[in-house]
């Protein structure tokens, strides 16, 4: 498998050289179906989607759950396959359905038993994605939002799992609550992170906390110098695919040095990606984006330490093996 990257090709090995891991992928979205929009363009084909992250060398998934069906959905999708794993939890914009369901404590508790059927399958690895989304707020109420947000907490406690976040347009009242929960869970990700240097700063005084970059972090020249001033030891790397892809007319793109062949959805290729979707493999043009605007070459280096942080929140048992790269026999490195 080859991929073209600014006038030359780089075989498996070489890729195989940088270890990556998303650690934010919606496998349960439609898109991954084939459905766009409610309607039906090409068959599903997250097996594909899989096989170009693997070629491409990244190593684990980490699936994201955004409600009770969908966390049941995400848990389902990293059982097929050693390298996927997965979060349980309520996106905040999706709270309502506590209520909704008509019992809430029911409700939680269902999140509570999967949670632990997927601790003990060792493929559930934090809980979320949860927090406050106050850009979307005809989804779910403010004060709705904060109540089930703290709940989630209960669940990280009583599983000693890391938290999966979502800060959008709250910082105070996030972090508010973060720190009356300090001490219920043991680390965590803001992930697709967009905020201002000042919601940089406040997360970071959080010293369990790490902040998750992707396209949509990465848009505007504000956005890029917000990032200069996040610690490489604090920060990990993502997708959120398929959504947050890095476009042409971002900040960052012209730092992009991996490219894929595309088509559009309605000419559908199983052997390219499909434009304007995102997908794991693409989280190695986030690590390029990240290390082009630190000005740093060694790209293999950085991924390095990006693996480690991830590890130490999601893997804390392989944390002994972070060196160890399993290379095929013609692969000279």
């Amino acid at each position: 498998m080859y991929w073209h990257l600014h006038g030359h090709t780089m075989n498996n090995c070489e890729w195989f050289s940088t270890r990556n891991l998303d650690i934010a992928a919606n496998l349960t979205d439609g898109m991954f179906k084939g459905i766009y929009n409610g309607k039906q363009y090409h068959v599903s084909d997250i097996a594909e989607v899989l096989k170009r992250a693997w070629e491409a060398g990244v190593e684990r998934i980490i699936v994201t759950g955004g409600s009770l069906k969908e966390s049941k959905e995400a848990l389902a999708i990293a059982e097929t396959d050693g390298r996927l794993f997965c979060t349980v939890g309520v996106h905040p914009t999706r709270c309502k359905e506590f209520e909704e369901s008509g019992n809430p404590e029911h409700y939680f508790q269902e999140l509570v038993s999967l949670a632990k059927e997927g601790v003990q399958n060792g493929k559930v690895v934090a809980i979320g994605e949860c927090g406050l989304d106050y850009d979307r707020l005809q989804f779910c109420p403010a004060d709705v939002q904060r109540q089930y947000f703290e709940k989630q907490f209960e669940l990280a406690d009583a599983l000693r799992l890391p938290m999966f976040l979502h800060m959008r347009a709250a910082g105070k009242d996030f972090c508010d609550i973060i720190e009356q929960n300090r001490h219920r869970f043991i680390s965590g990700v803001a992930h697709s992170f967009t905020g201002c240097a000042e919601d940089r700063d406040q997360l970071l005084k959080f010293d369990n906390l790490f902040i998750g970059i992707n396209g949509c972090s990465l848009k505007t020249v504000e956005n890029l110098q917000v990032l200069a001033g996040i610690p490489l030891e604090r920060m990990m790397i993502e997708t959120d695919a398929p959504y947050c892809e890095i476009r042409s007319t971002h900040a960052g793109a012209h730092y992009i040095k991996s490219v894929w062949s595309s088509k559009k959805k309605e000419k559908y290729d199983p052997g390219c990606t499909v434009k304007n979707r995102n997908e794991p493999c693409f989280v190695r043009q986030v690590l390029e984006v990240v290390a082009g605007q630190r000005g740093i070459e060694d790209v293999g280096s950085l991924a390095k330490t990006l693996y480690a942080n991830t590890c130490r929140v999601f893997f804390p048992h392989d944390l002994d093996t972070m060196a160890g790269v399993v290379l095929g026999d013609d692969c000279n490195i």
